[in-house]
């Protein structure tokens, strides 16, 4: 049987304990492979609520006989666990009579240490569960869990909907309904144990003893580590996953795209594993027995990190765009379920200059549809409502710039201050009629040379 035959025999190993991570088991690790002592894969599970080991020897051959079962037996008994234990052979090949009918008679006789095995017929039952390519030991990502991609209990539209409120001068009603898509983005999360020591002559000079859990996209190319905000909004969702049904979706969203996993969980544990070797390198100063100081750089080996799971997950991208009058307006942001992590917010953003971000204040031009920042807000003078620089026709009064909606509003407004008696055309510069005698005096005298009656 043409079974993971390019691998040796440590490579198989490392399959197998992929095999079991994706299963359900924790804290799944190798043994010390320099001298394992029977003991190639050692992992827990859980069993009505009592921990218990499980010790795996990994045979890659083809007939595995009574003496392989039995060594394991002794070496579980020999492990040093705090509960009860059990033990696994798992080969690629199959196991001969006696080695089987010792590992029932375990069994039969109720014995502390039983042992389980599984043949390469076991391996195959197993491989279509995980997803294992049994042609060269690749763990695909078989994933078909979202988080949630909105709230349930809302309508799909509501974080636009809460984030065109905090604009002035704008009602829901006036703004058409949104385009939403949402794109469910392949994501790993990574739990992965560093435990090593460094010493010399003068004893231990650092010591790392840290578990490490970050959240990477999985996409096509290399992953990347997504950054901290989004990190917790997938590692503290992910026990409320629901199935990506693209069709359920469809009827939510006006687009729904899936993207796909880009590598192999084998992949993505030795990038994950190669990470935390740099993360984890750090150069020591220490003082040596002949009062030399000394710069050692202390890297952990691949063997001193251990990947406790890689569990993958869909994040959903959820995009909204409004288009209204002459202004599109997006809004993205990574959903779970009612809570979200805001990705591109066009909403609060002025669109006639950088200014962004919530704390701004935004008002909506009813003239041309623009969402604008204080210093672009202005009052039209004819109706008193808002209107933005950008589409404000202008001209001065009183030495006073004014703004109007259009050019009709202008003539109007003109013929409206021709009429007015010159202390109410000094009003229409506040500043200047309620500053000193001098300056409205002068400002008098200037709507007097303007109006050709001196």
């Amino acid at each position: 049987m043409a079974v993971l035959d390019d691998l040796s025999g440590f490579e198989f190993e490392d399959v197998i304990e992929d095999v079991f991570r994706n299963l359900g088991y924790e804290n799944v690790r190798q043994a010390d492979r320099t001298a394992d002592e029977g003991r190639d894969v050692i992992m827990e599970e859980v069993v009505d609520g009592t921990r218990r080991a499980i010790i795996v020897e990994c045979k890659h051959t083809g007939t595995v006989g009574r003496p392989v079962v039995q060594k394991l037996h002794s070496a579980i008994a020999t492990f040093d666990f705090d509960g009860p234990k059990r033990g696994m052979v798992v080969t690629t090949g199959r196991f001969t009579n006696p080695a089987q009918e010792y590992a029932d008679r375990l069994q039969q006789n109720d014995d502390p240490h039983p042992i389980e095995l599984l043949d390469g017929e076991d391996l195959r039952e197993i491989a279509d569960e995980i997803g294992l390519d049994l042609y060269n030991g690749r763990i695909e990502i078989l994933c078909d869990e979202t988080l949630r991609p909105y709230d349930p209990a809302a309508d799909v539209d509501a974080a636009v909907e809460e984030a065109f409120r905090d604009v002035e001068n704008i009602e829901a009603a006036d703004l058409p309904d949104p385009h939403s898509s949402v794109t469910f983005r392949p994501v790993v999360a990574v739990t992965a144990d560093t435990n090593v020591v460094f010493e010399t002559s003068v004893g231990v000079i650092h010591r790392i003893n840290d578990r490490t859990r970050f959240v990477a996209h999985a996409e096509r190319g290399q992953p990347q580590v997504v950054d901290e905000d989004v990190a917790t909004l997938v590692t503290e969702n992910l026990h409320a996953t629901v199935d990506l049904d693209a069709e359920q979706f469809g009827e939510v969203f006006d687009d729904v795209e899936e993207r796909r996993f880009g590598q192999t969980q084998t992949e993505y544990k030795e990038w994950a594993v190669e990470r935390l070797q740099q993360h984890h390198t750090k150069t020591v100063t220490y003082t040596g027995d002949n009062n030399v100081t000394y710069n050692k750089t202390c890297e952990p080996n691949r063997s001193d990190i251990s990947v406790q799971s890689i569990e993958p997950v869909y994040l959903p991208e959820v995009r909204h765009t409004t288009d209204h009058q002459k202004y599109t307006y997006p809004y993205e942001y990574y959903a779970a379920g009612p809570s979200r992590m805001t990705a591109e917010d066009g909403i609060h953003r002025c669109v006639h200059c950088d200014t962004s971000g919530i704390d701004e204040t935004y008002t909506y031009c009813p003239n041309c549809g623009a969402i604008a920042c204080t210093s672009h807000t202005k009052t039209e003078r004819l109706e008193g409502e808002s209107i933005c620089t950008g589409c404000a026709v202008t001209e001065r009064f009183a030495l006073k710039t004014k703004y109007f909606y259009d050019e009709e509003n202008l003539e109007a407004f003109r013929e409206e201050y021709a009429e007015m008696p010159l202390h109410e055309k000094a009003m229409e510069n506040k500043w200047l009629a309620g500053g000193s005698v001098v300056a409205t005096l002068l400002l008098i005298v200037g709507l007097l040379v303007i109006g050709g009656i001196i």
